[in-house]
């Protein structure tokens, strides 16, 4: 079978790193509650930040924000290499710009994600994103963002969405925990087969 992911909020918990990060970088206590309150994928609004403003912070955080203490969450490791182990094949598809693409694996390689560097696309659009999972004729997506998703409801990849505060409208199998992750999929497979 082959199974894709998007990375960041997917697979590692990127922007709750990130909110840390801006409590500490902004000299500020916004407590974690409004994290995880956000209706939005951007973070920058809790710490009293504009729009613009917020995408500077970013801007000037992303290595930091990429390549420090950013935990994967917890068993999404584990779950990978089982799938490795398996004989499924794994794709990682982000959009994480496109400098960033050997500093992301080497990163994701230490943690313990089974990469493949024919098997890692990296720095486009979300709507591009959307045409090489089309392209790769993936069995199963994992991704957070409701912009992508939306966008392959009539394709025959069975989606998933990785649960967060933002995309909790989409009704599609949901990922809380990646611990449950084989129990939502036998779920899914099942559902198919009947």
């Amino acid at each position: 079978m082959k199974f894709g992911f998007d990375i960041d909020d997917t697979l590692i918990n990127l922007r709750e790193h990130a909110f840390h990060l801006y409590n500490k970088k902004l000299n500020q206590k916004v407590p974690i509650d409004h994290f995880h309150e956000l209706k939005r994928v951007e973070i920058h609004e809790p710490f009293g930040l504009t729009d613009e403003q917020g995408k500077e912070m970013w801007k000037q955080s992303l290595e930091e924000i990429y390549f420090t203490s950013c935990p994967p969450y917890p068993e999404a490791v584990e779950t990978l290499q089982q799938l490795d182990k398996q004989g499924h094949e794994i794709y990682y598809i982000t959009s994480r710009p496109k400098g960033y693409r050997d500093q992301t694996m080497e990163w994701m390689k230490e943690r313990g994600f089974p990469i493949r560097d024919d098997r890692f696309f990296y720095g486009m659009q979300d709507h591009e994103k959307v045409d090489i999972i089309k392209n790769l004729k993936l069995d199963y997506y994992f991704d957070d963002k409701p912009a992508v998703l939306n966008t392959l409801l009539q394709e025959s990849t069975k989606l998933f969405v990785r649960d967060q505060s933002y995309n909790r409208d989409l009704d599609l199998p949901r990922i809380v925990n990646w611990s449950d992750f084989s129990i939502v999929l036998e779920c899914e497979v099942e559902k198919r087969e009947v």
